[in-house]
């Protein structure tokens, strides 16, 4: 299916762009989202009219992004977890928790901004996990996983 990109979408391509995508990821992501729409004729004029508007949306979102990641940049939280004696935890830290941690410091992220891609971190120690703020924006949190006494 061709689709007109209205914001940048990772790994597919910018704001603008004529892309072609498989049915399901456009008709069940990319357009509910608002991240896309069908590449019709009537949609790509309708687009040129508007890219000027969804530019400026794009580059105030990028400087919001921006500005809390450099608030957020090298941040470090404490997160206690019940913990075996070897170091192994009753469960796991995951990104809810982190997301939690860093709403209770006072900056704005969603779980789904957290990313872990080795999984849910299972044992005490530091863990530098990455914030994904903005597709251009990406920053280091220091996160300590820490016994629960």
């Amino acid at each position: 299916m061709q689709i007109i990109l209205l914001e940048k979408v990772i790994n597919l391509g910018n704001l603008g762009e004529v892309v072609k995508v498989k049915d399901g990821y456009a008709r069940n992501f990319l357009i509910p989202q608002g991240k896309a729409k069908r590449a019709t004729a009537t949609n790509v004029e309708a687009f040129a009219v508007r890219r000027a508007e969804l530019e400026k949306v794009a580059a105030q979102r990028l400087a919001l992004a921006q500005d809390l990641g450099a608030k957020i940049e090298g941040t470090e939280i404490q997160i206690p977890s019940k913990a075996r004696v070897d170091g192994r935890l009753f469960g796991s830290v995951s990104t809810a928790d982190i997301a939690t941690a860093l709403v209770a410091k006072g900056f704005t992220v969603a779980k789904a901004d957290v990313r872990l891609p080795d999984g849910a971190l299972k044992t005490i120690g530091d863990y530098d996990v990455e914030i994904a703020l903005h597709t251009d924006v990406v920053v280091k949190v220091k996160v300590s996983v820490v016994s629960e006494s």
